[in-house]
């Protein structure tokens, strides 16, 4: 790697020196895989570098340690891991199988522990998962975390639940059975407890310029006269006072600190967090609260140019030490940012924030335009990405439709999401929903909805179309195309859980009401398709079974269908012989799709769910809260 610096500009050389002069890097035959990874990626990450840092003196000395710091990771990453690097280098598209399922979980709720969670690998098999995304796992403030999201170590797991090593552990034998990890980067803020944060509390000048932290009010108030407010109910504004007087910025809860990433030394700082997950078998980082991650004054502080340069540096720094990386973007915005972080030297895979958001609304208005609107419009990514579909998370459902599009269906967006709002927590006439408000604001009507997906569809009300109107909704995520997720339990048609209220730390958050703990009743009940836990589990898993056999349900490409009822929902997944076309009826009565609609399609086709032949020459009638998955050729 050495070269000469009549042969190459300063900041390169100034790197390579830096590495031939740290005695900890003995060079040897395994080094020619980073030598030649540094020639293809250094550029990329040298230029992002210049472009957040170049104004600094100290820039190129940072860049220096930087990528020193990547070549010490990448000696010490082990050889199972540097051997999945190849693997995945080989198959970069590893990720768009047919066949690829996630499930998410708290493992204390799920399993209790790690050890517990490892007992739980054998089910994970049975379901087919492939991706397993356990929550916020690290050493976090008590009894108020905000679901762990507020980190106080990123080495160190919750001795609750078990060691770094037991994560190490299990990381490798998921990885055995075919069953990638997936953790949580949380990189926009530490909890107030980190020691980077108390070092800056106690006034340590080289951990103060970590955060935002200001002796008055004065630029707190003029970065507040742009920046909205995320959790009111927390906090007022954007800061808080410290003890001694000083204001920190705190974009979510009191005790969550966002970092300072206009120092270089942050930005070290939090890739060096990163490389050591991902050397511990961590295969893909939720990057989380990817819109905030950059500050500047007079603007709203989200999704900025520079938050989307700092991704791509984080990704540069992967490719160095830890190539088979992957990032997923946890973007809750509007549409047009949210699609702004998919790429594939960004983040390669991203939450469907919409899709989820809209198959909710269609469920409730019974009526798709809005969700057809959005597939038409906002499905299709660029090659080397992928969508990860769910019908919920660990989170509060949003409205995030775009007004503007709203608008072109006659709908008026404000007005929507009070009706929305008040169907889902019961306050509509009629409705079959039992969720729980978050963030309530009764003199708006503003609010987001917590619920697990069983009790939102009805199945806690006694609503007798419920276990159709969850299989809908998944059907929806598990073929749209992408990687479906499921929360773990909402397979077996898991229930809100009220005790949350008795909960010390989560009492105030209503989010926990759709965090149960292991529903084993339901598990039990899950081979016996006449409960409702396996009435649920046998039409999932028929349909995770389809489409691993389909090729055609691989990827992320989907081609519009226009079905000409507002109540049904269409698109096909093309394939070389041919589509699929998905037809999925919201009404709460039969709907016929007539046969003008089809006459593009030949006559017969076949119900990949039963195998039989379907006429749909004279049209094709489809029950009400059903789906069909056709395997059809043109005409």
């Amino acid at each position: 790697m050495r070269e000469s610096a009549s042969t190459e500009q300063e900041p390169r050389h100034r790197v390579l020196a830096a590495l031939d002069a740290d005695p900890g890097l003995t060079r040897g035959a395994e080094w020619a895989d980073f030598g030649a990874r540094f020639d293809r990626h250094f550029p990329d990450l040298e230029r992002l570098f210049r472009s957040l840092y170049g104004g600094r003196e100290d820039w190129l000395e940072q860049l220096a340690a930087l990528v020193v710091e990547c070549a010490k990771s990448w000696r010490v990453r082990p050889a199972e891991l540097k051997s999945l690097d190849a693997r995945r280098e080989a198959e970069p598209d590893w990720y768009q199988s047919r066949e690829m399922l996630g499930g998410v979980c708290y493992v204390d709720r799920y399993a209790g522990s790690l050890a517990g969670l490892r007992d739980r690998i054998p089910y994970f098999r049975e379901l087919g998962l492939t991706y397993l995304h356990v929550m916020p796992l690290f050493l976090a403030p008590e009894p108020n975390s905000d679901g762990g999201y507020a980190v106080s170590s990123y080495r160190d797991v919750d001795p609750k639940l078990g060691t770094m090593a037991e994560l190490r552990e299990i990381a490798s034998e998921l990885r055995e059975n075919g069953i990638s990890l997936v953790v949580d980067f949380i990189f926009n803020h530490t909890s107030d407890e980190h020691a980077w944060a108390q070092r800056a509390a106690a006034g340590d000048p080289e951990f103060e310029d970590y955060y935002w932290i200001f002796p008055d009010r004065t630029m707190p108030d003029a970065y507040e006269r742009t920046v909205r407010e995320i959790f009111p109910d927390n906090h007022p504004g954007s800061f808080v006072q410290l003890a001694d007087g000083r204001w920190v910025w705190a974009t979510f809860h009191t005790f969550q600190w966002d970092l300072n990433y206009s120092n270089p030394a942050v930005f070290r700082a939090m890739a060096a967090e990163m490389l050591f997950l991902a050397n511990q078998g961590v295969e893909i980082l939720r990057m989380d609260a990817v819109a905030f991650i950059w500050k500047q004054l007079g603007t709203a502080c989200e999704s900025l140019p520079e938050a989307h340069e700092l991704l791509r540096a984080f990704n540069a720094v992967c490719r160095l030490a830890a190539p088979s990386l992957l990032f997923k973007s946890e973007a809750i915005v509007h549409p047009d940012e949210v699609v702004q972080y998919i790429d594939p030297a960004e983040c390669q895979l991203s939450y469907n924030p919409l899709e989820m958001a809209l198959t909710w609304e269609a469920l409730a208005t019974r009526d798709a335009s809005l969700l057809a609107q959005a597939l038409k419009r906002r499905h299709n990514l660029p090659d080397g990405t992928a969508w990860v579909n769910y019908v919920r998370s660990h989170d509060d459902i949003g409205w995030t439709f775009a007004d503007e599009e709203a608008a072109e269906l006659g709908i008026n967006g404000y007005d929507h999401r009070r009706f929305l709002n008040s169907f889902y927590v019961n306050r509509f006439p009629g409705s079959f929903a039992r969720g729980v408000a978050f963030q309530d604001n009764p003199r708006t009507g503003d609010c987001r909805i917590s619920g697990t997906t069983a009790s939102l569809c009805g199945l806690e009300s006694g609503s007798p179309d419920s276990i159709r109107r969850v299989l809908l909704a998944h059907s929806i995520a598990i073929s749209t195309g992408g990687i479906p997720l499921i929360y773990l339990g909402d397979e077996v048609g898991q229930l809100n859980d009220y005790s949350y209220a008795d909960e010390p730390g989560h009492e105030q958050d209503s989010r926990w009401v759709h965090r149960p703990r292991y529903p084993a009743e339901c598990y039990a009940d899950r081979d016996d398709p006449g409960t409702p836990a396996g009435a649920i589990f046998a039409g999932l898993t028929a349909m995770l079974a389809v489409r691993a056999k389909t090729p055609a349900f691989a990827g992320n490409r989907l081609i519009d269908f226009e079905t000409n009822s507002p109540h049904v929902l269409g698109y096909q997944r093309p394939a070389d012989d041919g589509a699929v076309l998905a037809l999925a009826n919201f009404a709460d009565s039969p709907e016929h799709v007539d046969a003008t609609t089809l006459s593009g399609l030949e006559g017969d086709a076949v119900d990949l769910l039963t195998q039989e032949t379907v006429r749909i020459a004279d049209g094709l009638t489809v029950p009400p809260q059903e789906f069909r998955w056709l395997a059809v050729r043109p005409a």
